[in-house]
């Protein structure tokens, strides 16, 4: 069964009569009669079945039911308007929603994002998952995806210029050192991610390696599960440029392979056709873009395979 419960106005009406002690200064504070905060408090008291004032000659003293329920009207008001203020204020603006890829966000953009905060600090932003393609998208502004760019209905500009490469932790599970060729990877080793069209066969294919059987290892939904579990020691995932090069400069991950290959699939900034963006819209997708031309200026620059003994 359904709890009834009281209307708002009448709560607020108690609230602050019970603060001023006083019907008519209440009365004055939300911009109503007198005669109106006392109907609206007897109304509350009859649905509730319960006196919360005691009406003396010279003001009003709450009931020990009405202290009672004071505290708890008075922080659920509190509260209320706070979280109004928050979301709706007059003069705020509703921060941007941007819908991103969750590896591109962990490791391309959030260690980015602390110089577009300091520049714009009058910017909301707002993330969330591309994970799972669902109606919830239609709600994003913009959003981040992996692809070739040419998708209907969006206009997009590519954001990374990678390169494809395999990457694993100085040292995998059991001390095993990583293969010196990808002649000696082993099927159980790879680290494979559902989704991507150049995957593991792809790459062995590409780079002369078409008889190494990539059918068998570890499947996961999203690259970011696969890189961290490269980081731990588990196997070989097919790594992309933009995206593991923080990794690979500090250690986590080595690239042992000389052999590379451009990614013709790339992560693309886009927004409906149709859609005009506001100007923090505006400023947040120029502000991006420029990051990835920085960014595609310091690709990660070829290694040689590393050997550890």
């Amino acid at each position: 069964m359904k709890k009834r419960l009281p209307p708002l106005n009448w709560l607020r009406a108690f609230e602050a009569s019970a603060r001023h002690l006083n019907f008519t200064q209440a009365a004055a504070e939300l911009s109503l009669t007198q005669a109106a905060i006392s109907q609206q408090v007897k109304g509350l008291e009859s649905q509730l079945g319960t006196n919360l004032f005691k009406r003396l000659p010279r003001g009003l003293e709450l009931t020990e039911a009405g202290q009672a329920y004071m505290p708890v009207i008075h922080d659920s008001i509190e509260r209320l308007a706070a979280a109004t203020d928050e979301l709706f204020g007059q003069g705020r603006k509703r921060p941007i929603t941007v819908r991103v890829n969750l590896v591109f966000f962990t490791t391309w953009l959030a260690p980015r994002l602390g110089r577009f905060r300091a520049a714009h600090p009058e910017v909301g932003l707002h993330f969330t998952s591309n994970i799972w393609l669902d109606e919830r998208g239609k709600e994003a502004n913009m959003e981040i995806r992996y692809g070739k760019g040419n998708w209907a209905g969006l206009r997009s500009v590519q954001l990374t210029y990678d390169e494809l490469f395999p990457v694993c932790s100085p040292r995998l599970l059991c001390g095993q050192l990583p293969p010196a060729s990808p002649a000696e990877l082993c099927a159980d080793s790879m680290l494979h991610v559902i989704g991507y069209e150049e995957g593991w066969g792809y790459w062995l294919n590409k780079t002369g390696f078409p008889l190494v059987d990539a059918s068998q290892g570890m499947q996961f939904d999203t690259l970011i599960t696969a890189l961290e579990m490269a980081v731990r020691g588990h196997g070989m995932a097919l790594g992309r440029s933009s995206l593991v090069a923080e990794m690979v400069a500090d250690g986590r991950l080595i690239a042992p392979f000389t052999q590379r290959i451009p990614a013709s699939e790339a992560f693309h900034l886009s927004c409906p056709s149709n859609m005009q963006l506001s100007p923090h819209g505006e400023t947040f997708w120029a502000w991006l873009v420029e990051e990835s031309t920085h960014s595609s200026c310091s690709v990660l620059p070829p290694s040689e395979p590393t050997r550890l003994v």
